[in-house]
This record gives C-alpha cells, structure tokens and sequence, in this order.
C-alpha cells in the first residue's frame, strides 16, 4: 500500500491533520515535540465509483464517492540542525524511509518561529522552513553517502562495480535505484567519480527530490494573513485547515452534519443540537471552505496521490458481467496503480500467483479481451484471466 508521510516544524498541525485525515488517536498540543513517536494511521484518496456510470448497486462507496486506502505516517517534528542530532535528530528522519511521498506541513499563520515556539501571528516566514526541511532531508542522505564514501571510491576503481550501483545499495533503504542514481548526477552536473563534498552535497539534493518527492501544505490557512497566503500560493503551495475538516469529520460522526472528506461545502442535519458557538465554528468553517474549495486536507492527499506521484485506480473483478468478485460483490476493491500499468501488473497485485499464471485480461465494460501490454485507465474494470484460483 501507498505511504505518505507528514513532515514538518513542531507546532505546524501536523498531529492534526494526521488525526482529521484518519480519525485515529494522536496527541495534539500548542508546543513543540507534541509527537516523539511516529503515529501510524490509515487515510484515503478519493475517486468516483464507476458504479455510477454503470447504473448498478454497489455497497464499497458513499453516493457514488470511492475511497482508497493509503499509509499515512507522523513523524515528529523536526528542527534546525536535527541531521546533527538537535531535537529528536534522526528518529525524524528515518521515519522517512518508507514514504513513497511526504506532506510538508508549513505553519501558514506564520506564529510559530523555526523551532516551533508560539509568536505573533505573520512574524515568520513560512518560506523559510521549505528551505530549512529540504536542507535537513539533504544532509541527512549525504550523511549515509559520506560515511560510506571513501569505500565506494574505491570499489568504483573497479570497472565490474560502477559507482552508481554502489551509491544505490548504499541507500537501499530509501528504495533508491542505479538509475536514480544516475539522474541525480546528471541533474547535478557532476562526477560522481570524482565528487567534492560540496558536489556530492548537489547529488543528494537532487536524489532527496527524486525518491522523496514533497508537496508542501500551508495548514492554519484560518489564520494567516492575506499577505502570507499571496506570497505562498505563488510558490505553489497548497492550502487547509486541518483543525476545521477534524471539526468537521467529529461532527459528521455524531450525525450533526452531513459531510465526506473532500466535499466543497457541509450541510446540517439536526441543527437544533448544536450550541450556539458550534453553530458559529461551522460557520467559520464553511467560510475557509468556500475560498479554498474545501478544509484543504483531503484535497492535499489527492493531490499527493494523483498529480504527484501520478497514480491511476483500478478496480479488478472477477465477473464482467456483473462487475463482481466470486461472492457477488459489486466492486469490491480498488487498487492504486502507476500511469503506464499493464493488466499483467494489475494480477500480480492481485496476487503473485495470479500474475504468475496470467493467460488474459478482459476489460469488463466492453467486455472485450486486451493485450497484456495494454496500458491501463483511471476507473478501468477489469477481469483476470488466470490458470491460478
């Protein structure tokens, strides 16, 4: 399964946006290293169920509405110089390992400094902590290159061990290929053969973009000055306010509102229930909602999934006829693919078996067979066809 990490300063809303995303426990609070310990939680993407435009019943959706589960990591916070130790150093950073792509959490309000303290709302610049995260996640991947660095020269004397294989296995752990290796170099303009510290330092920037790709998020959109957000949509941020949809996902539980993560706007289902100041907080909700489209937190998982790491759904079934797996159920599940994926790559997804006794793919709406190099479309239904059960 897909995994997403959120990274970030203390104090940013990064507990939060974790805990409105999932709605699984997690410590929040107005101080720095709220989180010491990563949470680990499950949170969704959002598709269309092709249920719809199928005209059939189907259980696995809301309205039409599908979500598909994705790991989504916590970290805790990090600060200033924490490559070196300062905070809680590494154990920040090696949660990291794992993510396929990190939410970069950013205080938009600007009211706290670098290292998380609380002060006066738009006296920081949120700017600043892009640059000091992508210069911590860069020194920490030169880091584990420099510790290794005078072994893999030599070993790249060898012309039967090339360099960029050595650099790869090096940093296995971050799921880093010779090819990527390769790219870095190349979008580095060096050598690694022949790499200083400051050009070996270009290649991990370049390697850090490539296998820890990064959207950053302008969280407490709320509160920030008009000035701020300007300046930040012009670098391309995305924007929430991860206190609002988690009011919104508590309230939608206890059956006050009718709301799905990602909707545009709420509606009221017993307004008679709610106190006055909840009446007001909702109001103050719909108002972010209405200029930014929505709290901003699932878009930003979309957005993660979909535009960044460019991922397709799938829904796999067993009869096309009636779109259903062996117990008839309709759609029952849907898988995240990247663009290009063949049907042969949706039955080993399946299962390893399956794909191992792969014999043909029929797409389920036309009903028609296609070729195991067919490339697959978002919300394809598709059958395999396979000598293993």
């Amino acid at each position: 399964m897909i995994t997403l990490a959120l990274a970030g300063k203390p104090n940013c809303g990064k507990s939060t946006f974790f805990k409105a995303a999932t709605l699984a426990p997690a410590e929040i609070g107005n101080y720095p290293f709220t989180t010491i310990n990563a949470n680990f939680g499950v949170a969704f993407t959002r598709t269309l169920c092709p249920c719809r435009s199928l005209k059939i019943p189907c259980e696995s959706c809301y309205d039409g509405v599908r979500f598909v589960p994705v790991n989504l990591v916590d970290v805790a916070g990090l600060v200033p110089d924490a490559h070196k130790g300062r905070g809680l150093g590494n154990q920040f950073l090696d949660n990291l390992r794992q993510a396929d792509a990190i939410l970069h959490i950013v205080d938009a309000s600007g009211s706290t400094d670098s290292e998380g303290n609380p002060v006066e709302v738009g006296s920081h610049d949120p700017k600043k902590d892009v640059v000091f995260l992508e210069h911590e996640m860069t020194m920490w991947i030169y880091g584990i290159v420099e510790k290794h660095w005078a072994k893999l020269q030599r070993q790249a004397q060898s012309k039967t061990y090339p360099i960029h294989k050595g650099i790869s296995e090096v940093l296995t752990g971050l799921r880093i290929t010779p090819e990527d290796v390769r790219d870095a170099e190349e979008t580095a303009g060096i050598e690694l053969a022949h790499a200083d510290a400051d050009a070996l330092i270009r290649f991990c920037r370049e390697i850090t973009n490539i296998s820890k790709p990064m959207v950053h998020v302008g969280n407490k959109v709320d509160q920030a000055p008009d000035s701020i957000v300007t300046a930040l949509k012009s670098d391309g941020f995305l924007f929430a306010s991860a206190a609002g949809e988690l009011a919104l996902r508590n309230a939608a539980q206890a059956k006050l509102i009718r709301y799905l993560p990602g909707d545009q706007g709420f509606s009221l289902i017993n307004e008679q229930a709610l106190s006055s100041p909840q009446k007001a907080g909702l109001g103050k909700i719909a108002e972010v909602m209405q200029r930014y489209g929505g709290t901003g937190v699932q878009q930003a998982i979309d957005h993660t999934i979909r535009q960044l790491l460019g991922l397709i759904v799938v829904f796999p079934v067993e009869d096309e006829h009636k779109f259903s797996d062996s117990k008839g159920r309709v759609l029952p599940d849907a898988f995240l693919m990247k663009k290009g994926s063949t049907p042969r790559d949706l039955a080993f997804m399946v299962h390893t078996d399956i794909g191992k006794g792969f014999l043909y793919a029929v797409d389920a709406r036309t009903k028609m067979r296609v070729k195991d190099t067919h490339e697959l479309q978002d919300g394809d239904v598709i059958r395999i066809v396979s000598t293993a059960k």
